[in-house]
């Protein structure tokens, strides 16, 4: 089963996935996207890892994600991918202008393949202004993009605000 969980900063969207994955009886397998590359990010990846329970396995991948989820996803196992938005981030940085294509295209094109139960949370950065700059603005609009497409292929999609979960696809919690 492939979930999207979408919301903005601070929605909740983690510890939502978190709860569906501890409460899924499933073994977890977290694979974080991050790339903890200064002390503001290194204190959010803390705080994250503390609530997590140690036997979760963790799997830290901030690029070949398709790769990883073909290579993790079994039977009796739950996938939580945090997140997709710090994924994009680390492709559009990247110095191959093609890679972001490519690995998106291999994202979509293995979701409705994977076995056990899949948990993708990402930002929803599109509710508010356009930013400024080329870089931010195709930011977005790829965030966008892949959100759509993965809503296609999920069979649940839920949209957190002030940490209350809001199903827009799929059965409910």
């Amino acid at each position: 089963m492939l979930e999207l969980i979408l919301g903005g900063a601070r929605s909740g969207k983690s510890r939502l996935a978190e709860k569906l994955a501890g409460e899924s009886g499933l073994e977890v397998v977290y694979v974080a996207t991050s790339q903890p590359l200064d002390g503001e990010m290194n204190e959010r990846v803390a705080q994250h890892r503390a609530r997590r329970p140690a036997h979760w396995a963790l799997v830290e991948e901030p690029l070949e994600l398709a790769r990883v989820l073909r290579e993790q996803a079994a039977p009796g196992r739950c996938l939580l991918v945090d997140c997709l938005t710090l994924w994009l981030t680390n492709l559009l940085m990247q110095d191959d202008p093609t890679r972001l294509a490519a690995e998106r295209d291999a994202l979509l094109s293995c979701v409705d393949e994977l076995p056990g139960r899949i948990l993708l949370v990402s930002n929803e950065t599109g509710l508010g202004v356009v930013p400024l700059g080329e870089l931010t603005r195709r930011y977005v609009d790829e965030a966008g993009w892949l959100h759509q497409a993965l809503a296609e292929h999920s069979q649940r999609v839920l949209f957190t605000v002030a940490g209350l979960p809001m199903v827009l696809k799929g059965d409910a919690l």
